[in-house]
């Protein structure tokens, strides 16, 4: 295999490897958050993760490929090779989303925070006011119901 065939290979199999990280961002956009992710995750590190397949040259393949094809064909002993890879990588990806976990509950526990104190400014100076503001407390069914019926007969052009 020269190097060109080598680096169309590898752009073929990304961009199909693109094309499914996308099918599984589509079946699994109904699911709730916390499973949809670490699935998307999961899919992620199964596509995009390397092994080495000959030291000597430096070559890498698909560590799921190798590992399917050395465990259904028997070639060769590189199936723990690969799955190793895959832990490896699986590992690392995990933690770095554990973190990335860990900020967005800081920050959306902070975010719940500031905007409950924000309610309970809000609610402490309207209890504070005599006169509660008409506008406020209408929905805007009730405000469109109420232009309508306050209109001229003229057509009118509403944005």
């Amino acid at each position: 295999m020269t190097e060109n065939d080598y680096q169309l290979a590898w752009g073929i199999y990304a961009v199909s490897a693109l094309g499914c990280l996308l099918a599984c961002f589509y079946f699994t956009g109904w699911m709730w958050r916390y499973l949809r992710e670490p699935l998307r995750v999961l899919a992620a590190i199964i596509l995009f993760t390397p092994t080495v397949v000959d030291p000597s040259r430096d070559f890498y393949a698909p560590a799921i490929a190798m590992t399917v094809m050395d465990l259904l064909f028997k070639v060769s002993n590189d199936a723990w090779r690969s799955v190793a890879d895959l832990l490896i990588y699986g590992a690392m990806v995990f933690a770095v989303y554990a973190v990335f976990i860990m900020l967005r509950v800081l920050l959306t526990r902070k975010k719940r925070k500031a905007h409950k104190d924000s309610q309970r400014q809000g609610s402490a100076h309207r209890d504070s006011s005599q006169e509660p503001e008409l506008e406020s407390e209408l929905t805007l069914q009730q405000m469109l119901n109420l232009e309508r019926d306050n209109q001229p007969a003229a057509l009118v052009a509403r944005r």
